[in-house]
Formats: structure tokens, C-alpha cells, sequence
């Protein structure tokens, strides 16, 4: 059988017609949106410069806007060339459901890294507790966050258990107070105590005015009359003054015959 190439080309003329402009508006469609997408992705890293959004997190959400858009953008395109995509979008969502049944621990740990790097509950060099763990903030990766203890021991911690439990930085803030509980006898006197202690404070520079230190006595305990000393620091001070102000107060109470007393039992026997 002869194949007439007027037919043949009267099909292809069809052809061209009927998809022809579709195709050009489809190419010219991602042509444009491709230029929008690099625009908007340009604006966006300028936001979150701006807003001093974590270096770790620009590049990913950059990467995670502009895909999403490029993925949209070929989708519509190509339904406005005739091709069906509902099938397709049913392969993409039952696939998706599936990846992400299979990494459930993995996605909360990504999305609890993205809550830690977007919200900023600690930074890196904070020292915080969480999840049993303190330590000092090294890195902040978008699966785990990585503590070094006071002991130089490192401990990686999911970022989906954390971003979801309590965390206590102790660095957020410039001056913390220091609570410490001195213990006198019962036979000492109570406003010597008080003096000596009062004394050590004073000489004392990191001690800050502003709010000023406290000294209460807060407890007639079992063995002995307690006082409760209230320091305000800068943060770095905390740990240097309450080691070294816990031995000025044992040795000046010792210097001026104040004791500090120790559990004791008084046994009677009667005949």
C-alpha cells in the first residue's frame, strides 16, 4: 500500500495546530517561571540575611523553596501541553508516603533541626541541659546537636527529642544568681555570722551592686541555723565564685570561732 505524503503531511499540519501553540505557551510559561524562581530565590536569601536566619539553614530552605516551585512549575506546564499528570502526581504523593513512613525518626530529627536553627533556643558556645545531658553547644546540624561536657566527653543528641523537650540555657542570659547555704550552731553568735560573711562579699568585685547580694537566714534546721547568701554575676563568674566564696566562708568562720555544725546524735543510758 502507497503511502500518500500529502496525507502525511496533512496529519502533521494538524498536529501542529492543535498542539502547537499549547507547547510554545508551555515553553514560554517555564521559561518565564524558571526566571521568577531564581528571582524569588535570590529574594529570599536577602530575607534571611536579613532577619539573620542560621547560615546552616539558608542554603537548605533556598534549596527546599526553589525545588518545590521548579517541581510545581514543570507540573503545570506540563498539563497545559496536553499530558496527564494526574497519574503521575498519584505515583509522586503514594511514593512520598511511603519514604516518609520509612523515615518517620529521621524527618522528626530534620524537622526539630529546622525548629532549633529557625527559633534559636540555644546557639553554638551556650551551655544548656537537655535530655539528661549539659554541656557546651559545639554544632548545630540538621539531625543532631552536638554537647561538649565540662569532662571533654561529646554527646550527640537527635534534634527531634530535643526540639520537643525541656532545655535550661544557662547562657542566655548576661548575670545569673548564685544561692549558696552557710550553717552555723545554734550556740553561735548570729549577727557576727552575718558580718563575716558580709565582709567577704564586700571584697569580693565580681560580685555585682545592682541587684545587691543577700544574706538570709532562711532555716532553724536539726543540727544547725542556716543562712542563705544571694549573689548576683555575670554568667562566666557563676562557677569561680561559688567554689572560691564556699572556702572564704569555711575559713573565716574558723578564723572567728563560728562552727559549722555536722549531723549528731546525743544517746542517754539509763540504769
Amino acid at each position: 500500500m502507497a503511502i500518500n505524503p500529502d496525507i502525511i503531511a496533512e496529519k502533521v499540519w494538524d498536529i501542529i495546530l492543535t498542539y502547537g501553540p499549547k507547547l510554545l505557551l508551555a515553553i514560554i510559561i517555564l521559561v518565564v517561571g524558571f526566571w521568577i524562581i531564581r528571582r524569588v530565590g535570590k529574594v529570599l536569601d536577602k530575607v534571611m540575611a536579613r532577619r539573620k536566619v542560621d547560615k546552616t539553614l539558608r542554603p537548605f530552605l533556598h534549596k527546599l523553596v526553589t525545588i518545590s516551585l521548579k517541581v510545581l512549575l514543570l507540573i503545570s506546564v506540563a498539563g497545559m501541553a496536553g499530558i496527564a499528570v494526574t497519574s503521575f502526581i498519584a505515583v509522586i504523593g503514594a511514593a512520598g508516603l511511603a519514604l516518609g513512613l520509612a523515615l518517620q525518626g529521621s524527618l522528626a530529627n530534620f524537622a526539630g533541626g529546622v525548629l532549633i536553627l529557625l527559633f534559636k533556643p540555644f546557639e553554638v558556645g551556650d551551655y544548656i541541659e537537655a535530655q539528661g545531658e549539659a554541656g557546651s553547644v559545639e554544632k548545630i546540624e540538621i539531625f543532631h546537636t552536638t554537647l561538649k561536657t565540662p569532662d571533654n566527653k561529646v554527646v550527640i543528641i537527635p534534634n527531634g527529642p530535643m526540639a520537643n523537650g525541656n532545655v535550661t540555657n544557662y547562657s542566655r542570659e548576661k548575670t545569673r544568681r548564685l544561692d549558696l547555704v552557710f550553717g552555723i550552731g545554734y550556740g553561735d553568735d548570729i549577727d557576727k555570722a552575718r558580718k563575716v560573711m558580709a565582709d567577704i562579699i564586700k571584697k569580693d568585685k565580681r560580685v555585682l551592686k545592682d541587684p545587691g547580694p543577700q544574706i538570709l537566714l532562711s532555716e532553724l534546721a536539726d543540727n544547725s541555723v542556716n543562712f542563705t547568701v544571694r549573689l548576683w554575676l555575670k554568667g562566666g563568674d557563676y562557677w569561680p565564685v561559688r567554689f572560691e566564696m564556699t572556702e572564704a566562708v569555711k575559713k573565716s568562720f574558723d578564723k572567728h570561732k563560728i562552727g559549722i555544725p555536722f549531723p549528731q546524735m546525743d544517746v542517754h543510758l539509763h540504769k
